[in-house]
């Protein structure tokens, strides 16, 4: 009688360890899943914060105007809650009809980080108000 099941021995350890391998890479794909989207929403974040930096140094220069209209504003606050904030104004007037109109356009932009990193965010709004 030959004995058949001699040639069977070890078959169970390569499918075991075929599984733990499987398993772990399914593992590695996860953490690394996690960890891109807590990265995405932490950027997220981020830059919703500089829009409405952004939006503050817009309020700032538009508050300016509306009390002294005379000129553009100078002087921007240098930071809104950690972002570097820039507003520039441009002034122009046309006539209409008897009247003289006054259009001061705002540029206001907020930025965080080293440009060029991971971490490095930067929003900018414009608006328009005519005197």
């Amino acid at each position: 009688m030959i004995n058949r099941d001699g040639a069977q021995h070890g078959f169970a350890a390569i499918a075991a360890i075929f599984l733990v391998v499987i398993l772990a890479a399914l593992g590695g794909f996860m953490v690394t899943f996690s960890n891109t989207q807590q990265l995405t929403a932490a950027q997220d974040l981020q830059g919703s914060r500089a829009y409405w930096a952004a939006r503050a140094g817009l309020g700032w220069g538009i508050a300016q105007v509306t009390a002294s209209p005379a000129n553009c504003p100078s002087g921007a606050p240098a930071s809104v809650e950690g972002f570097a904030l820039t507003v520039t104004c441009s002034r122009s007037s046309y006539a209409d009809g008897a009247s003289t109109v006054v259009v001061y356009r705002f540029e206001s932009r907020a930025s965080a980080g080293t440009a060029g990193s991971a971490n490095y965010v930067e929003r900018s709004v414009s608006a328009a108000v005519e005197m």
